[in-house]
């Protein structure tokens, strides 16, 4: 049999196997968890880079990798909204019609282009190739339109283009402006309670990479051997806090591997600490978290505690968190004990403590910093089905403390229905209880209002908008 000829190629350029870039496919990955499977980026990133940096060969990670993956994750989330507004208008369809996949490595791209000091051609160049990899050729070639399009222009002036002005429409503005759907952007204004310089620097606030703030738990590991870490500073307001510097990693730090300190925002520390400062009347023996999970404050509360001689009973619903609860109390100096029960259905006598915590399931609108994706998750209507569960948590916790002991409600979310509306309905259903002032009770800390209830702000504290209000039962 003669042999074939065989067929002349085409002319043009030869084809070429597209190369894979491990810190952009790690923040694709990332993404799509984020997208798929509704989890969150601190969850999801960690093991990611983990098993990255385990690696051998090309494809290991360093550090600097490392850095860069974590700002494409968070950056591309936190301004998910703003970078939507400039895709769609690059685009000859709805954005609801491209697909998801699609739809993150331009995300990925736009940031890399507007948010990053990368330059244009690396990331377009480098966006396209992540596209060629992970969609295949035809779809990078779409990838590469949009991204030309975007580099003719900086942020201000696609801003400039694609946000409504202010004067028109305030609230429109500012939600494509600092990336947060319009009923947060509206929301937040509310609980400030107006003024445009408030609300802008709470929303770019949000868009802020938040520090790693350390505790130190009393008794366990003290402030200054956590300072003798690199790049630990003082914390602002918490006598346990320590806050590390950009690249400081937690995990690094002995006294933390050793869960003599933990990761808590100053916002939940002070929360703590203020419940524990709070004045009494009478006996001073047993204390309660009842809504523990995942157990920052309970280490807190149980390492105070233990040096007056207190019980802390840690209650959380969830069979798994209180496993958490229980990891983070394990080698707390004085007695607790955890147990999984549901503080709306107590497994406690009534009026059987002196001192009572309950930080309530919320929105977490207050901790936007930290989870970015939270804010294009929650609805409007999310709030009704917390009201119920945030009134009767409070309900039971007045039941739960002995008459002169004191509640503290805490929330991580500065919306005023998950705020003052639930304490101001409790307290008409409760009529032998007293709102006390907690300002008193975090010296030192500026910018808490006309009390009597405290409401913390990223822009303002350098926490978590974490929300504060102590009840006494006066009957």
């Amino acid at each position: 049999m003669s042999e074939q000829p065989r067929r002349p190629r085409k002319p043009g350029k030869p084809y070429r196997r597209p190369q894979k870039d491990p810190v952009r496919m790690l923040a694709f990955e990332a993404l799509r968890a984020v997208d798929e499977r509704d989890a969150y980026a601190n969850l999801v990133l960690p093991p990611l880079l983990r098993k990255a940096r385990e690696k051998e060969g090309p494809e290991k990670f360093d550090a600097r990798d490392a850095a860069l993956a974590t700002e494409l994750v968070y950056g591309t989330l936190r301004r998910q909204g703003t970078y939507d507004a400039i895709i769609a208008d690059c685009v000859d369809r709805p954005l609801r019609e491209v697909d998801p996949p699609v739809l993150d490595v331009l995300s990925l791209g736009v940031h890399q282009l507007l948010g990053t000091r990368i330059p244009s051609h690396a990331a377009v160049s480098a966006s396209v190739e992540l596209a060629r990899v992970v969609l295949g050729d035809g779809r990078a070639k779409f990838v590469n339109a949009v991204l030309r399009k975007v580099a003719r222009d900086d942020l201000d002036g696609w801003l400039e283009r694609v946000a409504p002005p202010y004067d028109e429409d305030p609230e429109d503005h500012l939600a494509v402006v600092h990336s947060h759907p319009r009923w947060v952007v509206s929301a937040l204004w509310d609980s400030l309670g107006g003024g445009r310089t408030g609300i802008e620097e709470l929303l770019a606030a949000d868009n802020e990479r938040p520090e790693v703030t350390l505790v130190a738990r009393p008794g366990r590991a003290t402030p200054e051997e956590l300072l003798g870490e690199e790049a630990a500073v003082p914390g602002r307001w918490s006598p346990y806090a320590v806050r590390l510097s950009e690249g400081g990693e937690p995990g690094a730090v002995e006294a933390v591997r050793e869960g003599r300190a933990g990761v808590q925002d100053e916002g939940s520390q002070l929360v703590a600490l203020a419940l524990a400062n709070a004045p009494l009347d009478g006996p001073d023996r047993r204390w309660l978290d009842g809504c523990a999970g995942p157990g920052g404050k309970a280490a807190l509360l149980g390492a105070l505690a233990a040096e007056r001689g207190a019980f802390l009973l840690a209650s959380e619903k969830q069979p798994h968190r209180a496993g958490l609860v229980a990891r983070a109390l394990d080698g707390n100096p004085g007695p607790y004990q955890v147990i999984a029960a549901d503080g709306t259905r107590p497994a406690w006598r009534p009026g059987s403590f002196d001192r009572v915590l309950v930080d309530v399931p919320c929105t977490g609108l207050g901790a936007l910093r930290r989870r970015p994706e939270a804010r294009w998750r929650r609805r409007p209507e999310d709030l009704d089905g917390f009201a119920p569960l945030q009134r009767g948590l409070l309900c039971n916790a007045l039941e739960a403390v002995r008459v002169g002991g004191v509640v503290a409600y805490a929330t991580c979310s500065p919306h005023l229905a998950e705020t003052r509306a639930v304490v101001t309905d409790v307290l008409k259903q409760h009529p032998g209880t007293e709102l006390l002032d907690a300002r008193p009770l975090l010296p030192g800390v500026p910018g808490l209002g006309e009390g009597p209830d405290v409401q913390l702000w990223p822009h303002v504290h350098g926490t978590d908008a974490m929300y504060l209000a102590l009840l006494r039962r006066t009957s």
